[in-house]
């Protein structure tokens, strides 16, 4: 298709920085699944950008204006996406629709670029009747801006805003327990401690669901070994062993917990990744981690 998106009715518009803007309604008719594209023409130079930074998905650059080519002439492949937030769809009456909140075990960093592989995206495709929407940002944080603003901070945008939005399943936690160490190494570094990030997360589901979603939590995922220097320390592994038994006990404040951990763990070393699974860092799961994580979720849980 070549179908021309408008702004209130004009063809181009100038976002003024740190905004956002939403497009007049495309006739075009989808399917569940369906992938979509989208050109835009940048006729001068934007300055920087927000962008997610992991590879996912892959785009394609070309100079000139060549909105309606068929085929792009020598396109320049990347792999971070710039601009384009999201699209909105008609969907038939009784479509549920479920948020994906949280970091890279969500975002899908280190699955295959193009694939949809995220453990969110294989998820959607074993629900019947709703989908997932990924809003995972690689680097993200529960209680501290870094990488993105931090997911208290970012509720209201990424989750609330979602039309439809009945579900919000949650992923938190490496980057708040590795990456003070990893960014100040070799100094020492240390993030919060388990009183202060249990306190998050419960103020966190205190806020889904006082807008009346259901809230599911998930362990956080295991790291033990990663390349990336300074990330483990026996600090952050303890916090992590403490919350994630607290998660799988009777006090948390989800309505259900995920063993993401257990999903992809090595039995022999469970603080590690197993190696089938491991994307190669000690840090991310791989295709098949995604795949046993998406698997391991009751989707009676979703009630989609």
């Amino acid at each position: 298709s070549d179908t021309p998106l408008r702004f209130s009715g004009a063809p181009a518009i100038t976002i003024p920085a740190g905004e956002e803007t939403v497009s007049d309604p495309v006739e075009l008719p989808v399917s569940a699944g369906e992938e979509l594209s989208v050109s835009l023409y940048l006729p001068g130079d934007t300055g920087p950008t927000t962008f997610t930074a992991m590879p996912y998905d892959t785009g394609h650059a070309v100079p000139g204006n060549q909105l309606s080519a068929a085929v792009l002439e020598d396109p320049e492949e990347f792999a971070t996406g710039h601009l384009l937030a999201g699209a909105d769809v008609l969907a038939p009456a009784g479509t549920r629709i479920a948020v994906a909140f949280g970091d890279s075990w969500i975002e899908g960093a280190a699955t295959t670029p193009g694939t949809d592989n995220s453990f969110p995206g294989r998820l959607s495709r074993r629900l019947k009747h709703g989908w997932i929407v990924n809003a995972g940002i690689s680097g993200n944080r529960l209680l501290t801006d870094a990488i993105g603003e931090h997911l208290l901070a970012r509720v209201d945008h990424d989750v609330l805003a979602v039309p439809g939005v009945s579900h919000v399943i949650i992923h938190i936690g490496l980057n708040d327990l590795g990456l003070p160490g990893h960014f100040a190494h070799p100094e020492p570094a240390e993030g919060p401690t388990a009183a202060e990030f249990k306190a998050g997360l419960t103020t966190l589901a205190d806020r889904l669901h006082t807008a009346g979603l259901t809230v599911i939590g998930s362990t956080i995922g295991p790291y033990k070994g990663t390349v990336h220097e300074g990330y483990d320390t026996e600090t952050g592994q303890t916090v992590r062993r403490e919350i994630n038994t607290w998660l799988l006990g009777d006090t948390h404040p989800f309505d259900a917990v995920i063993d993401i951990a257990a999903a992809v763990a090595d039995p022999a070393d469970p603080d590690r990744i197993h190696p089938d699974h491991n994307a190669g860092d000690g840090l991310h799961v791989n295709d098949a981690g995604a795949k046993a994580i998406a698997d391991a979720v009751d989707v009676t849980l979703l009630d989609l």
